[in-house]
């Protein structure tokens, strides 16, 4: 197995470590990493294709489609993690996703754009599966709702940092694309690399099931990463593209708004974990859902009623926020697992979670031309969806109270 060179350490003995030698240091120093090339990508990535390939919504929505295969495919994880462990598989998607981030302005074709960004989203979906497998194994159930809002914003504070830096200097400096793109990929190559390398393997004390595993006690958990999936993808391709096209938005506009964002997603999101430790999963996802739905169908009044721009970022500003609660999916679903089914599982929720991802943003970008409010109004219905999904969760879940149907059932044999 890839890794097995790399001293191991079991969870136990590991938090004896100076802190940041411990796994959820690492933990947070991965969180730190991804957006930093991440974020930047997404900063740029609307007016770059707009200047460099004159993009369209059609061919915004064919790329996000292309970009969303990966995690479509992210089940792949489980047999990777036959020869390589969890741990190395993260980090070196990590590397991935810097490197190919990093070469993105040297290709300003469509067909250039289309394959870096594929190769990047390999990188991106599969830390993203192993990560949120990781930090489901290595955190302890009580902890983990805090523990995750601050794992959330250290991944803000990356992209503030990120933000920031475009803000202060694009146009003071004159940047490039060519010269942004290759200074951030680098920069999370290089911490990917160092913590290859620093930390030992972590070992956690449930070995995780090395096969696809598909359980009925887990439907609602599936069903809530399907509809988040398809409605997640509506507002990440078209609501910063309308900033763009339909507002004129600039680089550092863009970037700007997105400033915002990761500012209050920072203070707020250890707030929201200790809320969801509070009062539940449910309640906390009942007021994302409900507020999700009403700003979608506040996007649509954008056109239908001519609001200005300052109505659309206020808009893009609460969408982030609510979304920043849907960490309550995670901390649910650990609650009702058995621990050897969480990589596995990551993974196959991942891919669940990706399957809308693949047709629905190239299928929208030409409805997208057609009627924009149809696009929100879609969402709106999806976010509504979820909303009557969420108040299925019971106030305690466990395994065998996976929903409130299941309220005071023995576990299933299985």
């Amino acid at each position: 197995m890839i890794g097995d060179r790399i001293p191991t350490l079991p969870l136990a003995e590991a938090r004896k470590l100076p802190f940041h030698r411990q796994p959820v240091f690492l933990l947070f120093l991965m969180a730190f990493a991804m957006p930093i090339a991440f974020a930047t990508w997404a900063a740029l990535l609307n007016n770059f294709v707009v200047e460099a390939a004159n993009f369209t919504g059609v061919e915004i929505g064919w790329l996000h489609t292309i970009r969303e295969i990966p995690g479509f495919l992210a089940i792949g994880v489980i047999f990777l993690i036959i020869f390589i462990r969890e741990q190395v598989l993260g980090l070196v998607s990590l590397i991935l996703l810097g490197g190919a981030s990093a070469l993105t302005a040297y290709f300003p074709s469509f067909g250039g754009i289309l394959v870096l960004t594929l190769i990047s989203s390999i990188g991106f979906h599969y830390y993203e599966t192993v990560n949120q497998s990781l930090q489901l194994q290595w955190i302890e159930i009580d902890r983990a709702p805090q523990l995750l809002g601050w794992l959330t914003a250290a991944g803000s504070f990356a992209s503030l940092i990120a933000y920031g830096a475009l803000v202060l200097t694009w146009k003071t400096f004159d940047l490039s694309y060519e010269f942004v793109y290759m200074t951030s990929g680098g920069i999370t190559v290089a911490i990917a690399l160092f913590a290859l390398v620093f930390y030992p393997q972590f070992e956690a004390p449930e070995p995780q099931i090395k096969k696809m595993v598909l359980r009925r006690r887990y439907w609602l958990y599936y069903a809530l990463q399907f509809i988040s999936g398809a409605r997640r993808q509506i507002f990440m391709v078209f609501a910063a593209f309308m900033m763009v096209e339909h507002f004129n938005f600039e680089v550092h506009e863009v970037t700007s708004l997105f400033l915002i964002n990761y500012v209050a997603n920072m203070i707020i999101a250890p707030f929201i974990g200790k809320a969801i430790h509070r009062y539940g999963e449910r309640n906390m996802l009942v007021i994302e859902y409900t507020g999700l739905s009403l700003v979608f169908l506040a996007y649509g009044g954008i056109y239908y009623f001519g609001w200005g721009v300052m109505v659309g970022a206020a808009l893009y500003v609460l969408n982030h926020l609510f979304f920043s609660m849907a960490f309550a999916i995670k901390t649910y679903f650990q609650k009702i697992a058995d621990p050897a089914d969480i990589a596995p599982t990551a993974a196959v929720a991942f891919t669940i979670n990706h399957i809308a991802a693949v047709f629905l943003p190239a299928l929208l970008g030409y409805l997208w031309i057609v009627s924009q409010i149809s696009v929100f109004v879609l969402a709106a219905g999806m976010a509504l969806t979820s909303l009557v999904l969420s108040m299925l969760i019971p106030r305690h879940p466990v395994k065998g109270q996976e929903t409130i149907f299941a309220r005071g059932a023995a576990a299933p044999a299985e």
